[in-house]
């Protein structure tokens, strides 16, 4: 199972606006995850936001749907910057 988390700044001025955005992506991703997708804000700054999606088993689908989610959702217009994303798979399973 693979997990992936997405990191990205938010202006802060479009904090409400980015986090309804970002949590009607997450909902739409919810069927590629064994749990539930969940955002995180890093504890020194505030903008920094983080989107971890967990326990994914076909990652060419979720990839594709991700991208479609986060073109749909309109969040890059509440971003200081570019999202990066990352990508792990457990060391306890087979790929």
């Amino acid at each position: 199972m693979r997990a992936v988390y997405v990191y990205y700044r938010v202006r802060p001025e479009r904090s409400a606006d980015a986090l309804a955005r970002a949590s009607a992506q997450m909902r739409a991703m919810r069927t590629f995850c064994t749990l539930p997708p969940r955002i995180m804000q890093r504890c020194n700054d505030p903008s920094t936001w983080m989107e971890i999606y967990e326990g994914i088993a076909d990652w060419t689908a979720f990839a594709s749907a991700l991208d479609r989610a986060a073109a749909e959702s309109g969040l890059a217009s509440c971003l200081a910057g570019e999202r990066h994303l990352e990508c792990f798979l457990s060391r306890d399973t087979e790929a």
